[in-house]
């Protein structure tokens, strides 16, 4: 059985798809990029900012669902242009600061919205 994870704290789903689904004892969160919750406007700025917002927009479900940073197993991280890959890196690691998921990162021609990093991220309990 599936549930739908839905929070007016984080942003909202931009078409046809949820911010999270819980299944199985695992929560599987839709790509998050840097948007506000609470004005829906792109936070401006380099990657380290962008990937600030899209981790707290992660944390956000997280908290949500009942989960925390400690559930998560698997994220997927998705660059407009790995150049920023080291300083999205130095976020990230303070963000996951102890036994940190797996993840893979890669480079994408566009984002939503033209933002610089989108991250989808699977949690467990």
């Amino acid at each position: 059985m599936k549930k739908i994870i839905q929070t007016s704290k984080a942003p909202k789903a931009m078409g046809p798809y949820s911010q999270a689904v819980e299944a199985g004892g695992m929560l599987f969160i839709s790509g998050q990029i840097p948007m506000d919750p609470d004005t829906g406007e792109i936070i401006p700025g380099d990657i380290q900012t962008q990937t600030q917002q899209v981790l707290k927009n992660v944390e956000i479900i997280l908290n949500a669902a009942g989960y925390s940073r400690s559930d998560v197993v698997k994220s997927t991280v998705f660059l407009k242009n790995m150049d920023d890959f080291k300083a999205m890196n130095e976020v990230y690691a303070s963000f996951y600061d102890e036994n940190p998921p797996a993840r893979a990162a890669v480079e994408v021609c566009r984002l939503p919205l033209n933002v610089l990093v989108e991250i989808e991220t699977i949690a467990v309990r």
